[in-house]
């Protein structure tokens, strides 16, 4: 009798057990996906005002600093969001089809598996942190969305058509708003030309953003003329004063260290400049500031939240992430390697290729070239491949290509602007090829030496990064670049 009640009971404490946890996971499946529809509704909220922020003209520097916040905490939701709907893919094991195709240990993409685990609660925590953060964001929002109202309307799309069109720049809220303000202040009577410095590491957005703001109605009716100047140009303008006279914006493009011979240069060119003249100058060099009336803009790397959002809707195009879970995992791991070390001319190239062919395979294959490209850079030259870019010295992209027939290295273009022109008309008849139709096709290559584009931008001032190629060759020659160029405006 004794073991019957024993066996009685036990089973129906089992059984409670069993009901209580059933209830707990059922309460938390409930609670992680009211927490996934709330973060949704903010979302919306959130880029919503961010989008109607972009077409109005914000003088306010408070509400700029609002602006940015807001900026931040929706791309962290955004991420956030994507990284929790893909949780359940962790274990889900992928057919490596990487080992055929190339010749790579098989360990290398599952490597990527493995360090791409994270527990369950990890991202509940990362989906709980970026709702308070959006919460807190949108709640201060009420004052903002009202004064917002009485700001100017701009006469132009919003900055979302971009990530779809491609034609207009996406994010810098803030610096935006603050080089706009900075160019439309009206300056005081007979005061000398006030000189804003736009300054930011390679590849970060600099000449876009100056290129963008110019383009503006206000901007190019509020001047009479708008000039383009880089370092060797610069030098000579005091011998054409007939093109400073009138209101002028004066836009240069500084790649050397400011000292004091272009110091003088310059402030000679300003004594020569009207009043109500305005400069901005466009520099990597921190040097620059010294030359400045107002408070510098400093251009950083976008934020890995932003920057994985950006690479991700270019990668995906008009098919929805959510739809394609596991692409968007190895998208997010592909963000976060190039975000630090890589520039945007390097994911707008993968993020086109990668666009071609929304096959797990073939991304999971362009994450497994991307990483021995690196490797075999630093194998070779002891240094990444974008610090190689910088240095204007060659790199190997051989392993960006299935089954190369010869090596294949390229020497990167010269700075736009660079004086280094004596040879351009030699290397401009040479063919010119798309990086990412190589990737694609190999056959497409030529024979011989050939140009080799790695990317045209939609978005003023439309560069052109053309590099000079060079098949099975030991090395290029690296005294003979092929300077970058600018393709006509559309």
């Amino acid at each position: 009798m004794e073991l019957a009640i024993s066996a009685v009971t036990g089973e129906l404490v089992s059984r409670f057990l069993s009901l209580l946890v059933n209830k707990y996971h059922s309460s938390r499946a409930y609670s992680e996906e009211k927490q996934m529809k709330r973060l949704e509704q903010l979302l919306l909220r959130a880029r919503t005002v961010v989008e109607e922020a972009d077409r109005r003209y914000i003088t306010n520097s408070g509400m700029l600093e609002q602006l940015n916040m807001l900026a931040e905490a929706l791309y962290r939701g955004y991420w956030a969001l994507g990284a929790f709907r893909y949780r359940s893919l962790e274990d889900t094991p992928i057919k490596e089809e990487e080992e055929v195709i190339n010749s790579s240990p098989p360990k290398r993409l599952r490597t990527f598996h493995g360090s791409a685990r994270k527990k369950k609660a990890t991202y509940l925590l990362e989906l709980q942190g970026a709702l308070e953060s959006l919460e807190d964001a949108v709640s201060s929002m009420k004052e903002f969305v009202i004064i917002l109202g009485g700001f100017d309307r701009m006469l132009r799309r919003p900055y979302d058509a971009y990530l779809y069109n491609d034609n207009i720049m996406f994010g810098r809220h803030a610096e935006k708003q603050k080089l706009l303000n900075f160019l439309l202040q009206h300056s005081s009577p007979g005061g000398a030309p006030a000189v804003i410095p736009v300054i930011g590491g390679p590849a970060v957005g600099k000449r876009t953003l100056v290129a963008h703001v110019c383009k503006d109605e206000r901007v190019s009716s509020h001047f009479s003329s708008i000039l383009h100047l880089n370092g060797d140009s610069f030098c000579r303008i005091a011998d054409h004063s007939s093109l400073l006279s009138g209101k002028v914006l004066l836009v240069i493009e500084l790649i050397a260290h400011v000292d004091q011979e272009v110091s003088a240069k310059f402030c000679s060119t300003l004594a020569s400049m009207d009043s109500g003249s305005k400069v901005i100058i466009v520099s990597r060099s921190k040097s620059s500031e010294k030359l400045a009336t107002v408070k510098p803009i400093f251009l950083n790397t976008l934020p890995y939240e932003e920057f994985g959002y950006l690479f991700k809707t270019l990668a995906f195009g008009s098919s929805d992430p959510a739809q394609h879970p596991q692409l968007a995992r190895i998208a997010d791991e592909m963000a976060r390697e190039m975000q630090s070390g890589w520039s945007l001319v390097a994911a707008n190239l993968l993020a086109d290729v990668m666009r071609r062919n929304l096959n797990i395979h073939f991304w999971l294959s362009m994450l497994s070239r991307m990483r021995r490209f690196v490797e075999r850079n630093f194998s070779m030259f002891g240094e990444h491949p974008q610090l190689l870019v910088l240095r204007r010295h060659q790199i190997d992209v051989t392993d960006f290509f299935l089954h190369p027939a010869s090596p294949l290295r390229i020497l990167p273009s010269c700075t736009t602007g660079s004086s280094r022109t004596e040879i351009t008309e030699e290397r401009q008849l040479l063919p010119n090829v798309r990086l990412g139709d190589l990737v694609v096709d190999t056959g497409a290559m030529p024979q011989g030496d050939f140009n080799v584009v790695s990317w045209e931008s939609r978005v003023p001032p439309y560069t052109s990064f053309v590099h000079f190629a060079s098949i099975g060759g030991p090395s290029v020659a690296e005294d003979t670049p092929l300077c970058g160029r600018k393709r006509k405006s559309i």
